[in-house]
């Protein structure tokens, strides 16, 4: 058996699986305060009277980090930056806190300046008195040579919580979006610890014994535990979950837009051929470019809970959640109230909607009906203005698939998959308005749960191989090894999926899922006096983003 959990903003979602096939789904509002609550409770629905030694894995998906990003509900960091010549500091991400240190590795990876160990000591006393517990340490090159990074960090680490590392969190060179993303690993540490020991906690507390997994907004998971140092990956992880929720039950092998309808926003994703889209370089988040592999969405503040105002001759239809609906006990009237009103759905109370939309109407001069339309066609104007939105800008930059680049493709959707809990109110008006063919996914409603169980790990290795050196360096992993002066990319390359394989394992992949692909392969001849010294070899190998093996993507569950 498998348990899916997806903690979301306003709901907590979970399915079991047996056979790949859906034994329970269950379906709880979401204790934001508490969460380790909601895993409890919906644990509990979902494994009364099960025995939980037949469960094979556990996987969740979570808003956690993200809400923390979105809602500056973070710790404050203090980021040791080794820059070196030729970028000014002006142009770099401005970030509080921040220390520009001498010392520098350059392109090659070679130590061209030494550190300066007081200056150093000196930065992390300046840190202390400001109460910063928390630190990040970045250099320009460090994924070419990270020595430099490991010294900083020993040099500082006695006194600090937690310190994160600019050359773990990518092999990608771009120096700005490392930053940003080592900044952020840090910002949300603190509270994403507690997380993990909550989870952990829950499942001592259910009696489990088996591999806890989290899903990362590249679609893929991790073991949980080992998570705990790179809270990063999982910002942007409940609408991957709704993404691989779409890739596991539909029948999809055609350009596509999947919406994801929650009670406070909407996630859009779009496939090219039935294949999801990928962040080229990483994703970004509250103007924080980072280099964090993931899957390609758009999330816009509107869902079934989104408060409906009307002030100074204007509708307002979200972007504000104050509650559930009306219907439900919530505070003021929703666009779920509207939906009620126009009988698009029978949940909750339908004389406390119209109760709750009466005085708009007298405000508009509407009848209730004619109300309830109006906020009806408001909120899925907003919708299909996003996926408008969000298709032109996809189709004025190159198309990366989780796959492989499409050179060319222009994406010209004509199916709609919608999920979430409005979803069988609002996918026949959001396919008429966008022209698209609306389809609802079995279990529509706990889709984000089903993706995160089906999901399998993923990973990539970054090699870097200087054969005049006779260096090979893994820049995520912080490893160099000695390698012959006629070294090969196919040496590489192995060297990369045994590399990646044992990573993989280590993060708690099957063996079965390991489906490993070379994404990067480039050499570049390096020549001195004038004859060739040696070759510059950069390898990329990645697990293939998809679902776990034995399971055939549009099977019924």
């Amino acid at each position: 058996m498998i348990l899916g959990i997806d903690v979301g903003g306003t709901h907590t979602d979970a399915v079991l699986i047996e056979g790949f096939k859906i034994r329970k789904k269950a379906k709880i509002p979401t204790d934001a305060a508490h969460l380790i609550n909601s895993l409890l409770r919906v644990a509990t629905e979902i494994l009364t009277g099960e025995d939980p030694k037949k469960l094979q894995r556990v996987v969740l998906s979570t808003t956690l980090s993200t809400n923390a990003i979105v809602q500056g509900k973070v710790e404050r960091v203090g980021m040791v930056v080794a820059g070196g010549p030729g970028l000014s500091p002006a142009l770099l991400p401005r970030i509080p806190h921040t220390f520009h240190i001498t010392g520098y590795v350059n392109h090659r990876g070679v130590i061209a300046a030494d550190i300066d160990q007081e200056e150093i000591k000196a930065v992390g006393e300046k840190l202390r008195r400001e109460g910063i517990k928390h630190l990040g340490v970045v250099g320009k090159f460090s994924t070419r040579n990270p020595a430099q990074e490991l010294r900083t960090a020993a040099l500082l680490s006695d006194n600090f919580r937690h310190v994160s590392l600019g050359h773990r969190m990518s092999g990608h060179l771009n120096f700005r979006r490392r930053i940003d993303t080592t900044y952020l690993n840090s910002a949300v540490w603190e509270s994403y610890q507690r997380f993990v020991n909550d989870v952990l906690q829950f499942v001592r507390s259910q009696g489990i014994e088996v591999p806890i997994y989290i899903l990362k907004a590249d679609g893929g998971t991790f073991d949980v535990a080992k998570s705990a140092d790179s809270p990063v990956q999982t910002i942007l992880s409940g609408p991957a979950a709704s993404i691989m929720g779409i890739l596991s039950m539909a029948k999809c092998d055609e350009d596509a837009v999947a919406l994801d309808i929650g009670g406070t926003t909407t996630d859009i994703a779009v496939f090219a051929d039935g294949v999801p889209l990928l962040e080229n370089l990483g994703v970004t988040i509250e103007g924080h470019k980072t280099l964090i592999r993931g899957l390609r969405t758009r999330s816009i503040g509107l869902g079934g809970d989104s408060a409906v105002s009307y002030e100074e001759g204007r509708l307002h239809v979200g972007p504000r959640r104050e509650g559930p609906a009306a219907a439900l006990g919530g505070p003021c009237p929703t666009v779920t109230d509207a939906m009620i009103v126009l009988k698009r759905t029978a949940i909750g109370d339908g004389d406390l909607a119209v109760a709750s939309l009466t005085p708009l109407a007298k405000q508009m001069g509407r009848s209730v009906a004619a109300t309830a339309e109006i906020i009806f066609t408001e909120a899925c104007g907003k919708i299909v203005a996003a996926v408008r939105s969000f298709i032109d800008e996809i189709n004025n930059e190159p198309v990366y698939t989780i796959h492989e680049m499409l050179a060319g493709k222009i994406v010209a959707p004509k199916t709609l998959h919608v999920m979430g809990g409005p979803a069988a109110a609002m996918a026949d008006a959001l396919g008429e308005m966008l022209a698209y063919r609306p389809v609802i996914p079995q279990h529509s409603e706990v889709a984000n749960a089903v993706g995160a169980a089906l999901a399998r790990t993923t990973a990539e290795i970054t090699i870097l191989a200087d054969t005049e050196r006779r260096l090979l360096t893994i820049g995520e992993e912080g490893v160099q090894m000695e390698i012959p002066s006629r070294y090969t990319a196919a040496q590489a390359i192995a060297v990369g999926a045994e590399k990646l394989r044992e990573k993989a394992l280590a993060m708690g992949a099957h063996p079965e899922d390991l489906e490993i692909e070379v994404v990067e392969n480039q050499e570049f001849n390096m020549v001195r006096d004038m004859y060739m010294a040696g070759k510059n070899i950069r390898v990329k190998v990645q697990l293939k983003p998809g679902l776990i093996s034995g399971f055939t993507r549009g099977q019924s569950l």
